[in-house]
């Protein structure tokens, strides 16, 4: 079989999903007259609202007589993970970047873990018919970046091509504005080296995704390495050190056509295939003959940076929403997660009915609560916090490479409020249209909760990427949230009435007629003090005063946040309150005197 495997990576939003489309359509993977969604690869319900890839997937297209077998990465840093087991499945990359964005941090990433492999990468210079495309900076900037990624002379001397994903086409200079896809295809069947592995030798594979099935249960997919596998065989597998951790039988084995998994009597070494059969078995384990002795070698997975604890609910509307409360259901869905994710860790925590739930950042931990609230799980969350680690020097901390694109009026403010968050500025220049790029080095800590200030710094206009660079030392103190909050003082619905006169006091967070409780964050104070406010007083009627005039009270919309604005909102005294209907935050303590001695015992320690 004449074979390619190849990956595309790329920054978030460089229009790798867009690209499969068109790879497909022009394949013939779909018929003519086939209703077929824009993006079809983002097949999870979360990566369609957010247009973003969270989990990679294989496809396959075949192409005059070669089948490519193509993974559609994620474009986010706090699903790395996924990105560097794939390339162990496959002999090239196509390296996709913005013709007017050029690299940004996740491409340096992704590329990075590509070239340390020894990837040689095909630079596709994407989106050229934007109206901003500067296609030749562009180009020396991706040629800068492997200078600096230690590129070896086979890698720098890749092949470019000038696309555009959405409308179908590609050339070989940066004038094409027609045309479709050959180029491309005649590009990767003609640099991407067939896979030339060993199908006679004794099966081994590699097992890079799991994924489950309410009838064929765990399903493996990876790159047979040596060998042929047969529906039927006797399989073993091995855990990074050699100990066995199984023996089954392969009871289906699947190959990847267009977007179906289709099954198969036989697969031979190079093939990227799922397999059906085993228990235990989980990613970067070894699948093999039952006689392996030896693991093939996994790739070592970045450690996670950000901790959060996920609770059970135990807020006076607790049940109400979901049907999924208990700890331990809490505990085997997250067990289930950190299976199949394996940048997750989950550990037990201090606290009662609670659990340690370690990532790589605030949006991988933010996609898997929203996940759950979606399941019927109701849970409390806590604010994120780093992991800290011990080295050399003593304590070190995360850090993160932040480029940040502004308007140039609002690039002092930025600049100042990243000082104040302990970054240091490592480059700026003029990004063109008036606009300024600026890098940091910012330790993880001091960016919990920094977006929607920056978002309101510059007027909606700027925009953040953060990649993890490195563990360095310890910063010291960072100040946090300048301004208290306002607190409900019991529990019932809010009246519009006391909305009104409590808006002088500050931002408020609910509408008239929301459902309070004590202890629940209502609103953000104009000063840096806590404050209990009733915001279930209603107007006294007097022969004088009428209910009807409520109806004049216009209230300012209030402020709603999202899941991950929530999280990155809260002080470490506070938790997000997480139901399949609602989002509410709260004080850790609903009881002002359980407030007030838990603060006392925090000034004393």
């Amino acid at each position: 079989m004449n074979l390619r495997n190849v990956a595309i990576i790329a920054h978030v939003d460089h229009g790798k999903t867009t690209l499969v489309d068109q790879l497909f359509r022009q394949s013939g993977t779909f018929r003519d007259n086939q209703r077929v969604e824009e993006r079809a690869m983002d097949s999870n319900e979360l990566e369609k609202e957010r247009g973003i890839t969270i989990l990679a997937k294989c496809t396959s297209v075949e192409w005059q007589g070669t089948r490519i077998n193509i993974v559609d990465t994620p474009g986010h840093a706090d699903f790395g993970a996924e990105v560097e087991r794939i390339l162990s499945m496959v002999d090239g990359v196509i390296l996709l970047v913005d013709a007017a964005e050029g690299p940004m941090p996740q491409t340096k990433f992704v590329t990075g873990k590509a070239l340390g492999l020894g990837l040689k990468p095909i630079v596709v210079v994407n989106k050229i018919d934007r109206p901003d495309a500067r296609a030749s900076e562009v180009l020396d900037e991706v040629f800068e970046l492997f200078l600096n990624l230690d590129a070896s002379d086979e890698q720098l001397d890749f092949p470019v091509l000038y696309a555009s994903g959405r409308s179908g086409y590609a050339g070989r200079t940066d004038d094409v504005r027609e045309g479709d896809l050959t180029p491309l295809f005649e590009t990767i069947v003609g640099h991407v080296p067939a896979p030339g592995l060993d199908e006679t030798g004794e099966f081994k594979m590699l097992a890079t995704l799991l994924d489950r099935d309410n009838f064929l249960g765990r399903i493996l997919t990876g790159r047979i390495e040596s060998g042929t596998l047969k529906v039927g065989d006797p399989i073993r597998a091995l855990d990074v050190n050699g100990n066995k951790v199984e023996d089954a039988r392969c009871t289906k084995l699947f190959a990847f056509e267009g977007l179906e998994r289709v099954p198969v009597e036989e697969a031979k070494a190079g093939q990227i295939v799922a397999i059906a059969g085993m228990i235990n078995a989980t990613v970067s384990n070894t699948i093999g003959e039952p006689g392996i002795k030896e693991p093939l070698p996994a790739r070592e997975i970045d450690p996670p940076t950000l901790s959060m604890t996920f609770a059970v609910n135990d807020s006076p509307y607790a049940g109400q929403d979901g049907d999924k409360v208990q700890s331990r259901v809490i505990r085997d869905r997250l067990e289930r997660e950190a299976e199949t994710n394996v940048a997750i860790r989950v550990s037990e925590s201090a606290e009662r009915d609670a659990f340690e739930v370690a990532g790589r950042g605030e949006l991988q931990l933010g996609v898997l609560i929203e996940n759950m609230r979606r399941e019927g799980f109701e849970l409390s969350i806590s604010r994120p916090r780093v992991l800290f680690r011990e080295g050399p020097e003593g304590r070190e901390e995360p850090y993160e490479t932040v480029v940040v694109d502004v308007d140039d009026e609002f690039s002092g403010t930025v600049v100042e409020k990243m000082a104040l968050r302990k970054a240091e500025m490592l480059d700026m220049r003029p990004s063109g249209g008036g606009k300024t790029r600026l890098t940091f080095s910012a330790p993880s800590r001091g960016l919990i909760g920094y977006h929607g200030e920056f978002l309101s710094d510059t007027r909606g206009t700027g925009i953040m990427n953060r990649v993890f660079e490195k563990y360095g030392p310890y910063k010291g103190k960072i100040s946090g949230r300048q301004n208290g909050v306002l607190i409900s003082m019991d529990k019932g619905q809010a009246i519009a009435y006391a909305l009104n006169a409590l808006e002088d006091r500050g931002t408020l967070f609910i509408s008239p007629g929301d459902a309070l409780y004590q202890g629940m964050v209502i609103g953000e104070n104009a000063k840096p003090q806590d404050l209990e406010v009733n915001a279930q007083k209603s107007k006294q009627l007097t022969n004088f005063r009428s209910s009807g005039k409520d109806e004049g009270i216009r209230l300012t919309p209030p402020r709603k946040m999202t899941l991950e604005q929530a999280i990155a909102y809260i002080q470490d005294d506070e938790l997000v309150e997480v139901t399949p209907k609602s989002i509410r935050i709260r004080k850790r303590h609903l009881c002002p005197h359980e407030r007030k001695k838990a603060a006392r015992k925090l000034e004393d320690a």
